[in-house]
């Protein structure tokens, strides 16, 4: 691991295993000093600490933090990140609402304290052509390469002490910079959207900012990452397979059969069958059958998907979870294949590419996820403690996100893994189903959106996210409805707002 320190955005000092380096040799921005120690050192981790926080660096901790190349992490010591909030309002995304009490996923990085490897940097050396500040150069990275299969996070164990330092002095970015940073990284329908919804949200008209940036080209680079060897390991660990199922007696049957062919045998399968007539008996004979791995079946009478899991996760014994449907095939090589991932990239949940008859994987990039999938999914054991999926979104939309949402804040990454995939057959619904009647049916005014969607937001948004949410639905739902006249239609839709905000409310504080 080489150090570089710096202080008012120029490097002070450069440590290489206990030696400081002549920093006569090396000149430039501290990206520049970077790049050049990268082509001196192509196989090590360099670090970057701000010469006030030398004596707090848990350098002990970093050989854990830096788990292979293709890792960037650092930590804000500070209350405020560089790009401030207001990018809540383009990115509506987990990475920017970040926990720092645990390792959290996010492409938000800080000046203060954080590492790279030397190859991740070289790919990016491009952009030190830009005359941008450090901290804006480590974000941009960040940015780009979590696309192309960089592993960013935000690491607390980075410092001794997490402690705020307020007195590391930080320069944020300008109103300028970030639409350069928005129109670099995002579409540039974001660039107007972000400043309409500064002026609607916090009554600033950044006209001239966006004027200057409308001429400025984008930031591009062209570098690739390597991705890392996947190789296939023996490993002494066990599986268990958890598919809720409702109907679908054939398509289940099929998934098991295809269990059974897994080179990789699951220990256990636990099957929670449904069936909305109370008394009635399982329609899964062939679960008698002889199967090589133990099945543990339930049958209950209460429907719902959340509360399904639940029981499911209770039954868990091994030291891996799959969370599957029961309307998927996958080949014989599917959980070795995941499970070499799993340890590869020493991640403890992958979710894998679940496609359609005839469809394809876009991307081969191996990236942390925004969403968790809850029949795609394998997840360590350990990492579920305490989880479970919130009952508030039981006949709804969100628990797949919010038990995501709770992984990340257990200090658990999900990785989206799309060479290995699944054939999803969206089987029919099966069974017996009530109609679902909420409570919100009756009203003269109509939620929008669903609650169970604004449970989320309310639970898991910043400030920004959520208005700038709002600005997207309202846009996007105007064609799809009568109301033509626009001041009628904001009008009406701020109340189909508020009334979902207050059944979002009625049904977290149930739950």
């Amino acid at each position: 691991m080489i150090l570089v320190f710096h202080k008012n955005n120029r490097v002070v000092k450069i440590i290489n295993s206990g030696n400081q380096l002549r920093l006569n040799d090396l000149e430039g921005s501290i990206q520049e000093v970077m790049v050049t120690l990268a082509g001196k050192y192509p196989t090590q981790f360099i670090g970057w600490c701000h010469i006030e926080l030398e004596n707090e660096m848990n350098i002990e901790a970093w050989k854990h933090i830096f788990k292979h190349q293709l890792l960037m992490a650092s930590y804000n010591t500070s209350s405020e990140n560089f790009i401030d909030a207001r990018i809540g309002y383009v990115e509506d995304t987990p990475f920017i609402n970040v926990n720092k009490k645990c390792e959290y996923p996010t492409w938000l990085m800080s000046s203060n304290i954080g590492g790279i490897h030397a190859s991740v940097i070289t790919s990016f050396s491009e952009l030190t052509k830009r005359k941008v500040s450090f901290d804006f150069f480590i974000n941009l990275v960040a940015k780009i390469g979590m696309k192309k299969g960089l592993i960013c996070y935000s690491n607390p164990q980075l410092v001794k002490k997490n402690l705020l330092h307020s007195t590391i002095n930080i320069p944020k970015i300008t109103t300028v910079e970030l639409l350069w940073f928005i129109k670099s990284t995002y579409r540039f329908r974001w660039v107007f959207l972000f400043v309409f919804n500064n002026f609607v949200y916090q009554n600033k008209l950044h006209i001239a900012s966006f004027l200057r940036v409308l001429f400025k080209k984008k930031i591009k680079n062209t570098g690739k990452l390597t991705p890392l060897s996947v190789t296939s390991k023996n490993v002494n660990e066990s599986i268990d397979v958890l598919i809720p199922t409702l109907g679908r007696e054939k398509y289940l049957y099929d998934v098991l059969i295809d269990l059974a062919k897994q080179t990789k045998l699951p220990a256990k399968v636990i099957i929670v069958e449904q069936n909305a007539i109370k008394g009635a008996v399982s329609k899964l004979d062939f679960l008698s059958e002889k199967w090589p791995f133990k099945i543990d079946h339930t049958l209950i009478y209460q429907l719902g998907a959340c509360n399904a899991r639940n029981i499911g996760l209770s039954k868990v014994t091994s030291d891996w979870v799959f969370f599957a449907d029961d309307d998927i095939r996958i080949d014989s090589l599917f959980l070795q294949k995941t499970i070499n991932y799993n340890h590869s990239y020493k991640a403890d949940v992958i979710s894998v590419s679940c496609l359609q008859e005839g469809e394809t994987e876009k991307s081969n990039h191996i990236t942390q996820s925004a969403t968790f999938g809850s029949g795609t999914s394998i997840v360590k054991s350990s990492a579920l403690k305490n989880i479970k999926f919130d009952m508030a979104y039981e006949f709804g939309y969100g628990e797949d996100a919010d038990f995501g949402m709770q992984l990340r804040n257990n200090g658990v990454d999900i990785l989206k893994v799309p060479k290995v995939s699944m054939l999803h057959l969206k089987a029919p619904i099966g069974g017996f189903r009530k109609k679902i009647i909420n409570k919100w049916d009756n009203e003269s005014i109509q939620p929008k959106p669903s609650p169970t969607i604004m449970v989320f937001k309310l639970k898991h948004a910043t400030k920004e996210q959520f208005e700038g949410y709002k600005t997207i639905l309202f846009f996007k739902f105007y064609k799809l409805q009568p109301i033509k006249n626009p001041f009628k239609y904001y009008k009406e839709m701020n109340k189909r707002w508020n009334k979902s905000i207050f059944w979002a409310n009625r049904l977290i504080h149930k739950n």
